[in-house]
């Protein structure tokens, strides 16, 4: 684990979904792989990792279309989602030590929140499938909700909003460089969690701390001690 001093005890705590609160990333750019190259653009699973992971799905797919210089034959997104939902519901779990913090959370009284790049319907399916929900009630916020999504700050400055705190009181825990980048230019303290990118592209990208496990930064995030 790398890492720098979180400044303090957050006001509240934003995860990201896919990735940070369920194990469902890797799932995921394997589908969409699937469907790129099935629309006509070679994609591996490592290429969608590199160059789609953290970022809102609609905007990888008008990506996809510039590389293309075409239209679209079929409705990726739409495919995209049907294929995810399948696989999910078949088995779907929550990220390994994730119940732990979002408990030691309430234990605190540290509110937290999501803020996805996923849509409403994709976020509230995961966390039904996982029995997440109830730690999050209706503060859930999704990147089509502002006008731009990750790595810009809109969603993470949005989500803050909504719950009426500073964003420099926040802790955002997010596992793509795109995300970090997006929690630090809105102000967060950063969590990198390392489970499908390299450590150096999250510190590289401005994380204060990066780590392959989220239950080891409990005490870092509730108290600003090193772990």
């Amino acid at each position: 684990m790398t890492e720098r001093l979180l400044p303090h005890r957050p006001d509240a705590v934003v995860f990201d979904c896919d990735g940070v609160l369920v194990d469902s990333e890797r799932l995921s750019n394997l589908i969409f792989a699937q469907v790129l190259t099935e629309e006509g653009l070679p994609t591996t699973y490592q290429d969608s990792v590199r160059r789609y992971l953290g970022r809102n799905t609609a905007e990888c797919v008008a990506e996809v279309r510039r590389i293309l210089g075409r239209p679209l034959r079929t409705d990726v997104v739409g495919e995209y989602e049907r294929r995810c939902a399948e696989a999910f519901r078949s088995g779907l779990d929550p990220v390994p030590g994730v119940v732990d913090l979002l408990d030691a959370l309430v234990s605190a009284e540290v509110p937290c929140c999501v803020a996805s790049s996923g849509t409403p319907e994709e976020i509230a399916l995961r966390l039904e499938l996982t029995k997440l929900g109830g730690y999050f009630g209706d503060r859930l916020f999704s990147a089509v909700m502002v006008p731009r999504g990750k790595p810009a700050p809109d969603l993470f400055r949005f989500a803050a909003d909504r719950l009426g705190v500073d964003p420099a009181c926040c802790v955002l825990i997010e596992d793509s460089p795109a995300g970090v980048r997006g929690g630090k230019t809105a102000g967060m303290a950063v969590v990198g969690l390392a489970s499908l990118v390299p450590p150096q592209w999250l510190t590289e990208a401005g994380a204060d701390l990066v780590t392959a496990r989220i239950a080891d930064v409990i005490p870092t995030i509730l108290h600003g001690a090193q772990p």
